[in-house]
Formats: structure tokens, sequence, C-alpha cells
């Protein structure tokens, strides 16, 4: 089920996340759900495969989560963002996925889970949907910050502020994001680094990290899920050998 570079936790982020020691991560990289796939409450209440693919029956498995009204998903983010800032060593890196609907509020509950804000690096992903009139929705959003000091010293590579990356194929899960995207964003880790991912879908952050050669902690809430992500990234470990 995982080995000593990786692991995948299944239960609720916020009460295992109160479990860790403090100072055990060194660097926080995740992609919450955004409860954002609708204009009105009533949208964002249907089933997340209705709400994020057009697949009908054969669309990856829905998971919970993402109906939160904004006031309720901005304290639910300060409460977990919080906690990961807790568990993480001095000066390590947070990594926060999240659409423009929700960047606001991101940004305001990764400062008051006491997280410094230091930017917002932008996924491209090119291959949206065109809508006469207006501008596409091409791009999704990481805000970024550190638990303190980050000094600018840090034995990691300049990266950079937009990733092009497509929508995976043959998606395994409903707001899965590219292998080499996250395997480019780990690397805001120091080398060897311990990294957690409190929201691990189908374990694409745990197995860019583990192929980027740190270890890996994942959480996620859906048993499905969570047996998903052990074997996809089992797979792709074995794959890569």
């Amino acid at each position: 089920m995982s080995d000593k570079n990786w692991n995948i936790l299944q239960g609720d982020a916020l009460t295992i996340l109160q479990s860790f020691p403090n100072g055990t991560f060194d660097a926080v990289i995740t992609d919450p759900p955004y409860a954002s796939g609708g204009r009105t409450q009533s949208e964002k209440n249907r089933s997340t495969a209705s709400k994020y693919s057009n697949m009908g029956n054969n669309a990856p498995p829905a998971f919970d989560g993402d109906a939160k009204d904004q006031r309720s998903w901005t304290r639910w983010c300060a409460e977990w963002l919080a906690e990961a800032r807790r568990a993480s060593k001095p000066g390590a890196p947070v990594c926060m996925f999240i659409d423009w609907r929700q960047l606001p509020a991101a940004t305001d509950a990764l400062q008051w889970a006491g997280w410094i804000w230091r930017g917002t690096a932008v996924w491209d992903k090119g291959n949206s949907r065109p809508q006469k009139g207006r501008f596409r929705q091409q791009s999704e959003y990481i805000v970024w910050g550190s638990n303190g000091d980050m000094p600018i010293s840090r034995p990691v590579p300049c990266l950079p502020g937009v990733f092009k990356y497509g929508n995976p194929q043959k998606r395994i899960h409903l707001t899965e994001k590219p292998l080499q995207l996250m395997r480019d964003v780990v690397k805001i880790t120091e080398a060897g680094g311990h990294i957690l991912d409190p929201f691990a879908g189908s374990g694409t952050t745990i197995l860019g990290a583990v192929l980027e050669g740190y270890e890996a902690t994942g959480i996620e809430l859906s048993e499905t899920y969570a047996q998903i992500a052990r074997d996809r990234i089992e797979q792709g470990l074995s794959e890569e050998s």
C-alpha cells in the first residue's frame, strides 16, 4: 500500500492534520475542493460529476466537500491551512491550487492561517471552451507563500510563473492535474524534503513528488479515491523504474 517514501491516509484532512507533530513537513502542496462550480448555491450543490464533467455515466467518481458557500469555504480553508502551517517547518512553502472565483477568498484564508502570501502562479490549460465575446477561462492559479521567512538563498531552482500544460486525457479524477505540472511545482521544495498534500485525490501530487526524489504524505477523504491514489502511485513508480 505504501513504502518508506510515501503514504496515503484516508480520512478527514482537518482531523488527520491535528495528529501530526509540529514542524513535520517541508512543504504543503495541494489542490483542495474549490466549491465554486456554479454561479448560484443551487448550482454548487450539484454533484461534482455533473459540475466538472460531461461524460455522464463514464465520469470518474464524484467527491464530497465541494458545495460550501463562500464564507463557509473560506473559514474551512483558514482552519486546515492553520493546522498545515503548525505541522510545517519554519520557512516551508505552501502552494494551493484555485480557480478565479475563489482566488480572493483563498488569499484571505492563507493569510488568516498565518502564512505569508508571496504570490500567484498560473496554470495555463490552453484547451478551454471558447466563448464568443468573452475571454477564455483557460487558467487556474497557484496561491503560494511560506511559513515565515523564506530566504532567497534556498537551494531550489528558479521556477516559472506560468505553467503551460493541457488537461490530462482519460482522467481518473474529475479535477485531476497533469502529472508533469505537479512534478514542476513540487520543486519549490528543497531537495529531499517531505511534502504534504491534505487533498490527495487520485495521487498526482504524491506521485510527482516521489518521482522528483521527495518523501510525500497525502490525505484523502474518499475511500474510493484513496485506493485509486495508492494504485495509481504504485503503477506510476513501477513504470518509471
